[in-house]
């Protein structure tokens, strides 16, 4: 399966980030479960707006867009990505 960051922005009183969590989880295992949502992190300023870093795990980067719609969400920017784990070279030589 293909890694991707998906960049977005949008508008959320900070209250409502752990719905809007909820919600896109709920989405991606009833509807898509070819997507994986590993993680976010996120930053909400004192006026909602919302930057937010998400890692998934998906067929293509439109299956992520759909996902996307079905939660209202935006999508600013997918980049595919690879994932560096630096606790796989701790005792390396290499």
């Amino acid at each position: 399966m293909t890694h991707y960051l998906v960049e977005r922005q949008f508008h959320v009183d900070q209250s409502e980030m752990p719905t809007v969590g909820r919600r896109s989880r709920e989405v991606i295992e009833e509807q898509f479960p070819e997507i994986t949502w590993h993680h976010s992190h996120v930053v909400v300023d004192e006026e909602g707006a919302v930057k937010s870093f998400c890692v998934y795990d998906a067929p293509t980067p439109e299956a992520i867009r759909k996902t996307a719609a079905r939660n209202e969400l935006p999508v600013d920017h997918i980049t595919q990505i690879r994932v560096l784990d630096p606790y796989f070279y701790v005792g390396s030589t290499a």
